[in-house]
């Protein structure tokens, strides 16, 4: 199984929608909440290049957010991310 690794916020609706997909796949990620965890949004920053959250890593390849994971699965590439 990869490590995934979502980077969000308590409030947002997009990082609920992407995190419900990733349930609804079975798989297990680490979420980083940006507003509770110290220097996470430093972090999350530096590896994606972008501000808004969700952000989200298979692995170490950044996915992007919730549109960007869903059109992955729309085309049909998400699922062998998932597998590794």
């Amino acid at each position: 199984m990869p490590e995934i690794t979502v980077y969000s916020n308590s409030w947002c609706p997009f990082c609920r929608r992407a995190k419900m997909l990733l349930d609804h796949k079975g798989a297990r990620y680490t979420e980083i909440d940006v507003e509770k965890v110290s220097g996470a949004r430093q972090e999350m920053n530096q590896r994606s290049g972008r501000t808004s959250v969700p952000q989200i890593f298979i692995d170490q390849l950044h996915v992007g957010g919730c549109d960007d994971l869903f059109a992955l699965e729309q085309q049909g590439k998400l699922d062998p991310l998932l597998a590794g």
